[in-house]
């Protein structure tokens, strides 16, 4: 079953308490589509733009990681989207210090004719408007439909926003967006009237707190790993709906209990790509590194007890 992955592919300029860069790799296509090429095997169809100033560099390293690139359309004469962020010394906060939509300003999702055998569809962050594009454009529903969004199409966009919702059976979001959208500050309160809205499942991202999956009868925690060093948060929720959508991929299980094991392999994935600046983490894993990972999460939460 393929995967479709839709989102940014970009540039990112990072500063935070353990240092800085210059522009790097980055964008949520790019780090949803690394997390997710270490979990399924087949090819994963990326829909995304860039300029002319984009590194084949780049582009061969998620060839490398059987991302298909047909859908990435690159303006040769343009620049592409940057974003540059500084990040207080909590790690939970950040200043936008520039932004930078270039190509993203006129993106308009061309989907090859190649990628409508489309089972599993990652409508990563982007304007309501692209991702309700990408779904009328496929000729065939997607088995599951994953859409990542955020506090800014929240603010402006609330309405195409609620529309995109009705057509989606997964929305992550983290805990000040599940609010806002919610207007509820309870976050079961909150996933009760946002799972109203059309999704049939509700993933609450805590960040370093862990995650929360609803549906409308049950909830499943997930915790985060405890970890000596966090360099770089940029792209973790992302890196988190890769493993996610990937492991689903690959399972082809689209249940709630598949979902929770699901969950523990994006917070795996996430867990990784914190400790180094950018997509550096994710580029040269080794499925020994994936497995022991993951077996860490079931370490920190597996005990027994007796009831008497």
């Amino acid at each position: 079953m393929s995967l479709l992955v839709v989102g940014t592919v970009a540039f990112d300029a990072i500063e935070t308490p353990f240092g800085k860069t210059d522009k790097i790799i980055g964008g949520a296509a790019t780090y949803i589509s690394l997390a997710a090429s270490y979990f399924t095997k087949k090819k994963i169809n990326l829909v995304s733009v860039v300029g002319g100033d984009f590194p084949q560099s780049a582009m061969d390293m998620l060839k490398k990681h059987h991302v298909e690139l047909e859908g990435l359309q690159i303006l040769k004469d343009k620049k592409t989207f940057f974003w540059s962020g500084k990040y207080h010394n909590d790690m939970n906060t950040r200043d936008t210090l520039a932004t930078e939509l270039n190509v993203l300003g006129e993106f308009d999702p061309i989907l090859p004719d190649s990628y409508q055998d489309c089972d599993f569809l990652m409508l990563g962050n982007l304007m309501p408007a692209v991702q309700m594009k990408v779904m009328d454009r496929l000729k065939n529903r997607p088995h599951l439909i994953v859409l990542d969004t955020m506090n800014f199409w929240m603010d402006i966009a609330l309405d195409e926003l609620k529309t995109v919702l009705k057509r989606v059976d997964v929305l992550t979001i983290n805990d000040s967006e599940a609010r806002q959208l919610s207007g509820e500050y309870s976050l079961v309160k909150a996933a009760a009237k946002i799972l109203q809205m059309g999704p049939k499942y509700l993933i609450i991202k805590k960040g370093e707190h862990g995650a929360l999956l609803f549906d409308k009868n049950q909830v499943f925690f997930a915790p985060a790993l405890p970890l000596e060093d966090v360099f770089d948060p940029t792209g973790a929720g992302d890196s988190f709906a890769g493993g996610f959508i990937g492991y689903l991929a690959e399972t082809k299980d689209i249940s709630f209990e598949n979902m929770k094991r699901a969950i523990i392999f994006g917070s795996a994935m996430a867990s990784f790509t914190v400790e180094k600046f950018g997509v550096e983490r994710l580029v040269d894993l080794t499925q020994k590194q994936v497995d022991e990972r993951v077996q860490e999460f079931i370490d920190l939460v597996q005990f027994d007890i007796a009831l008497v």
